[in-house]
């Protein structure tokens, strides 16, 4: 067990904790690591997969986002995750939608938020759970949501301000270590046969990945596979599961992936495995 290990999770929408981390978040807590997930926004421009609930799809009353809610408390607690919060409180920032569609242009809309006022409600979070470690997304965002991206700038301000007793509340804190989530694309590569779901022909098709010299860590949680998959399960709004695959919205299918990779941002490496790559993020 290991009570003393504190991680920091921030994504932008429920269901991305499942999709990019949940083997590694279901690993660390399994240990006993305080796991923290932060969610910035409730997801409520979310395509909705199942026919009985596309009633919730682009409601301004958020029928979706607090549905969301929900679907998330429930994945949470398959990954064995007990802390969650969502950034400033539920629904404090609004879901922006897709790069380029109207509601980046909400004002209510996490894209819009002032970096420094949501990363002062981040580094309150910080300092009071004091984790070693902090990951999100890269600079991209991942695949380029604005939301991806705006976590990614939140994250890295708070990683930045919480040593300094100007910025924000509570005392500061120093964490170690930032991680950005990343899939190689050799990784990619392999998993194009994609089960019984939507195939591409190439990983171009997929929108994302990275070089596989850029992905410094892999965590192998081949053991939380069952945890990771009754997560993306209840996400049921936005995600389809079917033979150790998983698809979102637009049926184009992805491995259930036990084995999670990231980039470290800042921090010393840690110890490595036969690949070259880190076998862990706390170092």
């Amino acid at each position: 067990m290991t009570p003393d290990r504190r991680i920091l999770f921030v994504h932008a929408h429920p269901d991305d904790e499942s999709i990019g981390t949940g083997a590694t978040m279901a690993k660390y807590a399994a240990e006993g690591a305080h796991v923290c997930l932060v969610t910035c926004t409730l997801g409520e421009e979310g395509e909705v997969i199942p026919p009985e609930l596309r009633h919730l799809a682009a409601d301004r009353d958020d029928r979706l986002g607090e549905h969301r809610i929900g679907e998330l408390a429930r994945a949470c607690a398959a990954l064995g995750v007990r802390d969650h919060r969502f950034l400033g409180g539920a629904g404090r920032w609004r879901d922006s939608g897709m790069m380029g569609a109207p509601t980046n242009d909400d004002p209510a809309c996490f894209w819009q938020a002032d970096v420094d006022l949501a990363a002062a409600e981040l580094v309150g979070i910080v300092r009071e759970v004091r984790p070693q470690v902090i990951v999100t997304y890269d600079d991209n965002g991942f695949y380029g949501h604005p939301d991806h991206i705006q976590a990614h700038r939140v994250a890295w301000r708070a990683f930045e301000k919480a040593a300094d007793p100007a910025f924000g509340e509570g005392e500061p804190w120093t964490p170690s270590r930032f991680y950005a989530t990343a899939m190689p694309l050799s990784e990619l590569a392999r998993s194009l046969d994609a089960g019984p779901f939507k195939r591409v022909n190439s990983v171009a098709d997929l929108g994302f990945g990275v070089p596989d010299e850029q992905v410094t860590t892999r965590v192998d949680a081949t053991a939380q596979i069952e945890a990771k998959t009754a997560a993306l399960r209840a996400h049921r709004t936005q995600i389809s599961v079917a033979g150790g695959h998983f698809a979102l919205s637009n049926d184009i299918g992805q491995p259930v992936h036990g084995v999670e990779y990231y980039t470290r941002l800042a921090g010393e490496p840690g110890p490595v495995g036969e690949d070259g790559r880190e076998t862990g993020l706390f170092g």
